[in-house]
């Protein structure tokens, strides 16, 4: 596929972004469109490796190697360097039903496991997605499809994020009548309120969402089962159910001062900073980082885009608390080929804070002691201590706090963004299906819960993990309703 020597004639390119100190000014998207001679160069470096690591699609050590949806990257990478756009497009739609998605906002675990980064840096499947299917909205090469023929049967989804977006898209091709319920004001789960939109346009969200209802699918929004409409009342009207409603449930610090004035889930930030910017009435208190001293706890994605939201809104300062030591440059002899790597990169929200700043806002083998507020209960600043990563008599890891390394921080505003411990629990109660660990207890590549007619799907099943997995779970139970429902499946 591609050249055959492209990879060792040219170099990886990365991606073009718009400055960081411009990009501050707004709020949309930080990367600029790429030139086409680029990504043809790009994808002139897939090398025809004789196995395409890059789709296998397994977890190792827990974390993605390859595409969970198995895209078939490197056909696609090839149509591409040739020219071949529209073709492209149609190899990149037999597997992805939102490459717009995951073009932006995936972490691109199949470059992690590309071949060439055995050698050098990976080849730029990331950038070549998104310009595949943005070239073909650009083109009207996206047109609804309508079903021919609709089966009878009735398929309820609760939930819009990706996994449940997927789900409902593929049964809707199978001729199925799909109605999707959403407790929020829009579809789209995180998509639309989790991920900001210098990430993720949520017209590039709503621009799916009206290309699913053209196709046939039903969007119920402002609706919460279990309260405006009963678990029973679904299983009378729908064939089947699919829970998709995500693992929101976001984990808490548990230590002194935490119910100080300006103490919030990075989750509740983010969707009310988005509910701004969209001009939608937020009823909950302001939370605004304008002339304020902002610390975040927590060192993945949405611990940055705490940061970035932050930058945009003109804070005094930025801090971001990890528990980890920072990451080395390059691959570890325990981060082997073809895992995803775990090491440094700066992430867009860091360019933007040390163009500002001028330093990395990230702080590294932080713990938090205490919370400290004034005498009216308002936040007022963070105590800490460093730690230090070993090892016990028994080989596990464990963290020790390095005695002297206690630190006083003056704070106006902390987001907690340590993750999330699973689903909330009231809709899984409601449908009375079987929790385990804070997640629906139903099989990879089944998906039935305990409950007759009743599936799950994406992180309410598998827990927090990544959009491509969740598509990736969407697809597949779609399947197996499919099968249910008629006794044989035509879905992929």
């Amino acid at each position: 596929m591609g050249k055959p020597t492209g990879f060792l004639e040219y170099p990886r390119e990365e991606t073009i972004e718009r400055k960081p100190l411009q990009r501050l000014k707004d709020w949309k998207e930080y990367t600029k469109k790429q030139p086409e001679d680029m990504l043809k160069r790009q994808g002139a470096r897939c090398m025809d490796c004789g196995t395409p690591f890059c789709h296998i699609g397994i977890e190792i050590n827990g974390a993605a190697a390859g595409c969970p949806i198995n895209n078939l990257i490197p056909e696609w990478n090839d149509l591409v360097y040739r020219g071949k756009w529209k073709e492209a497009l149609d190899r990149l739609m037999k597997t992805n039903n939102f490459p717009e998605f995951t073009g932006r906002v995936c972490p691109a675990p199949c470059e992690g496991s590309c071949t060439v980064e055995l050698a050098g840096p990976a080849v730029t499947i990331k950038n070549i997605e998104k310009a595949i299917i943005d070239k073909g909205f650009e083109n009207g090469w996206i047109q609804p499809r309508i079903p021919e023929r609709r089966t009878g049967k009735k398929v309820a989804i609760v939930g819009s994020g990706p996994a449940g977006l997927a789900a409902a898209d593929q049964l809707n091709q199978a001729g199925h009548s799909v109605t999707v319920y959403e407790r929020a004001d829009k579809a789209g789960g995180l998509l639309t309120y989790g991920i900001p939109n210098m990430k993720l346009d949520k017209d590039v969200v709503e621009r799916r969402i009206k290309l699913l209802r053209q196709e046939g699918i039903d969007f119920i929004l402002n609706t919460e089962v279990g309260k405006d409409v009963t678990s029973e009342e679904l299983k009378i009207q729908y064939d089947s159910i699919i829970l998709c409603t995500g693992a929101q449930k976001q984990r808490d610090l548990t230590l002194q001062g935490r119910e100080a004035d300006g103490v919030h889930f990075a989750m509740n930030y983010l969707t009310q900073a988005t509910k701004r910017l969209l001009n939608i009435e937020v009823s909950e208190p302001l939370i605004d980082a304008e002339g304020k001293n902002v610390i975040v706890i927590g060192g993945g994605d949405t611990g940055a885009d705490c940061v970035a939201t932050a930058l945009r809104q003109k804070c005094k300062s930025v801090v971001q608390f990890g528990k980890h030591p920072k990451l080395p440059d390059v691959r570890s002899d325990a981060n082997m080929w073809p895992e995803q790597p775990n090491i440094f990169t700066m992430d867009y929200a860091y360019e933007e804070a040390t163009a500002q700043y001028g330093h990395d806002p990230r702080e590294y083998s932080v713990q938090t002691k205490k919370i400290v507020s004034d005498h009216n209960g308002r936040l007022k600043e963070l105590h800490t201590i460093q730690m230090k990563r070993t090892s016990d008599d028994a080989g596990n890891m464990v963290f020790e706090e390095i005695p002297g390394s206690e630190k006083i921080w003056p704070a106006d505003l902390v987001f907690i963004a340590i993750g999330f411990e699973g689903t909330e629990l009231p809709v899984l109660k409601e449908f009375g299906v079987e929790v385990k660990h804070n997640k629906v207890d139903a099989e990879h590549g089944d998906y039935r819960t305990n409950v007759d007619g009743v599936f799950a799907a994406g992180d309410s099943r598998r827990g927090q993990s990544l959009i491509v997995w969740a598509i990736q779970e969407g697809r597949d139970c779609a399947r197996q309703v499919d099968l249910s429902l008629m006794g044989s499946t035509i879905l992929p």
